[in-house]
């Protein structure tokens, strides 16, 4: 048999075991649990989050060894099937294996343009294995700005989760405002609360730089947005950023 045939064979093996898995530990309960927490009929085996985790961390001495190649080839399967645990996990597998490149960036765009369809695996993926992608290259917020201009929600939302953890060190402060200069006006809920998350994050180490923001554009600003930004901000300054 062919070596390529055999990879065909291996990798077709790890995605079905995956999906038994996945399969042996979902029941209605869960599913239905999660449904509720999405506006749009979403795809879910029904597996609670935990477990989704244990199986991705059980099975990713399968994959460890492979090729990032290989790997993406897997997390492509994964991530196609529309399944939100798949997603997880496929995202998951993407940021314990790290070893990341310039080159994996039009990998993931694609992957978010194609694939992702509601905010558990937009932020799933974008927060941790994207985010790390950014702290490596921070030349590619670049990129992030494009995102947030683009007709397909995800990635506007993308843009900026994508920022989230590196955000909670301080870093990219300059960066938060420009995307959520992008994004001030957009009407889609899920990506007003993406970059008002994002402020909120920023908050927690410059909270005079985001309330100042804030207080710039909160006539223009949705007031979902403004509400996740100030969330955190001491009482007297919600009341102030609320005022009209």
């Amino acid at each position: 048999m062919k070596k390529e045939n055999v990879k065909i064979i291996a990798k077709t093996k790890i995605v079905l075991h995956i999906r038994t898995q996945l399969k042996k530990n979902s029941d209605a309960k869960t599913r239905a649990s999660f449904q509720s927490f999405f506006k749009q009929t979403i795809l879910c085996h029904g597996v609670k989050s935990g477990v989704v985790e244990k199986i991705a961390k059980e099975n990713f001495v399968h994959v460890s060894g492979l090729s990032k190649k290989e790997l993406f080839s897997i997390a492509e399967d994964l991530f196609r099937s529309g399944y939100c645990e798949e997603s997880w996990i496929a995202a998951g597998w993407l940021h314990r294996k790290g070893d990341y490149a310039q080159s994996d960036f039009s990998f993931y765009e694609r992957w978010l343009d194609k694939y992702i369809d509601n905010w558990a695996e937009c932020d799933t993926f974008c927060n941790h294995t994207v985010g790390s992608f950014i702290e490596k290259y921070p030349k590619y917020i670049h990129n992030l700005k494009v995102w947030a201009k683009s007709k397909n929600l995800w990635l506007r939302r993308a843009a900026a989760v994508s920022l989230i953890v590196p955000v909670k060190e301080g870093k990219f402060l300059k960066s938060v405002f420009e995307i959520s200069d992008i994004l001030l006006l957009d009407k889609e809920d899920m990506v007003q609360k993406g970059y008002g998350w994002l402020l909120k994050v920023a908050s927690h180490k410059h909270q005079k730089e985001v309330l100042s923001y804030v207080l710039r554009h909160k006539d223009a600003m949705p007031r979902t947005a403004l509400r996740y930004a100030i969330e955190k901000m001491p009482e007297n300054l919600r009341k102030r950023a609320m005022a009209k």
